[in-house]
């Protein structure tokens, strides 16, 4: 089989988006098939695959990322060459849309999946007005796509009741190998005062859509009535610098991957999860691999797999005042969290890569053999 990916960006360890789809690129290898992909932003170095880039122009309300020009014709020799049995859109952007009207006109199935919950990003730029725009906007993609995959059941539920057809059910998966308490190192604790605080980790891009600010006040009410925990903050973004300056005595590590990433994770005592944004919360699913007891904002996609005292501590969403007593909670109660760790782990290791790739690679066999769309000649 021959497969094509799309997404926006695949420089790497850029965000949970681009580590899912260098996943299933592996899977699909791994399991003797050939892949390429295309991108508006190339990784910096060689890959396992060949990877295409096509012009574009920087995304303005967050630049570190690109959009690709609208058109196929950038990428389209790339297509005749490879001869791509099957497209997987990753990305509801002008690439996607670009990959999904290729497929169309040359008879090629496309699949999509649903990474990434935009139209609720919206409310933290000031553009709520936007959002019905959005919904219409994904319904013209993913309506034409031969099946668009959804991480968590809570979303695929969302989606259903804005009109979006023919969505079947995938989660994302977790390494194993490299997320584990193995990784827990006490010198990693000791760079912040002396390794005898218990240590809050929050690892995301800083971005406003990840609720930073909520996140920030629970910080600023937690301190004001105890100092003896500390903060730790594992990411980068555009949002880094005034999020900076509303968490003061926080330690600020910037962007990590691979086993530094791991090290964090596997060290830290505690994991605060404000976000009510997530399709899924790949993040969260890491934190749990190490053996993190996490707090957890109780929406979106981080429902499918956190349960309340057995593998994570729900609270209310966009609630400073219940995540600040919740990060108390978890503080003072040495046997929760042990207990909340225990479930956490057990979690992560039923949500291996291989049962989601060996779904996947089915998916993509049905999809060529019993196309759901008839596709134009």
């Amino acid at each position: 089989m021959k497969i094509a990916y799309f997404n926006a960006n695949l420089k790497v360890g850029q965000d949970g988006v681009t580590r899912c789809v260098y996943k299933m690129i592996d899977g699909a290898i791994e399991r003797g098939h050939k892949a390429i992909a295309v991108t508006s932003t190339p990784p910096s170095s060689e890959m396992s695959i060949p990877i295409y880039g096509v012009p574009s122009v920087i995304l303005p309300l967050q630049k570190s990322y690109r959009i690709a020009i609208p058109g196929y014709q950038a990428f389209a020799q790339y297509l005749e060459e490879f001869q791509p049995d099957i497209l997987h859109v990753n990305s509801p952007c002008t690439l996607g849309y670009s990959a999904m009207k290729y497929g169309r006109q040359f008879g090629i199935p496309v699949v999509a999946t649903y990474h990434t919950h935009f139209p609720t990003y919206l409310r933290y730029y000031n553009l709520d007005h936007l959002e019905e725009l959005t919904w219409r906007l994904s319904r013209r993609l993913y309506n034409k796509v031969d099946r668009t995959f959804v991480p968590a059941l809570p979303i695929l539920h969302e989606l259903d009741q804005h009109g979006i057809q023919r969505l079947e059910y995938l989660p994302n998966g977790i390494d194993t190998g490299a997320f584990g308490p193995i990784n827990r190192s006490d010198e990693w604790r000791r760079r912040f005062g002396k390794g005898e605080n218990p240590v809050i980790l929050f690892v995301s891009r800083l971005v406003w859509e990840k609720d930073l600010r909520v996140l920030a006040q629970a910080f600023t009410e937690l301190r004001s009535h105890r100092d003896d925990f500390e903060m730790v903050i594992v990411g980068d973004g555009h949002a880094r610098r005034e999020f900076e300056e509303m968490m003061p005595g926080a330690h600020f590590l910037g962007y990590q991957s691979g086993r530094t990433l791991a090290e964090s994770y596997a060290s830290a005592d505690i994991f605060a999860f404000p976000s009510a944004t997530e399709t899924f919360g790949n993040s969260l699913l890491e934190a749990m691999g190490s053996g993190l007891p996490p707090l957890v904002a109780a929406a979106g996609g981080v429902l499918e797999f956190s349960q309340h005292g057995g593998n994570a501590w729900l609270v209310a969403p966009n609630s400073v005042s219940a995540i600040a007593e919740g990060l108390r909670r978890l503080l003072e109660d040495a046997a929760l969290r042990r207990r909340l760790s225990e479930g956490a782990l057990r979690t992560a290791h039923e949500r291996g890569w291989d049962e989601v790739d060996d779904q996947l690679i089915a998916d993509y066999q049905d999809a060529i053999e019993n196309p759901r769309l008839i596709q134009a000649a």
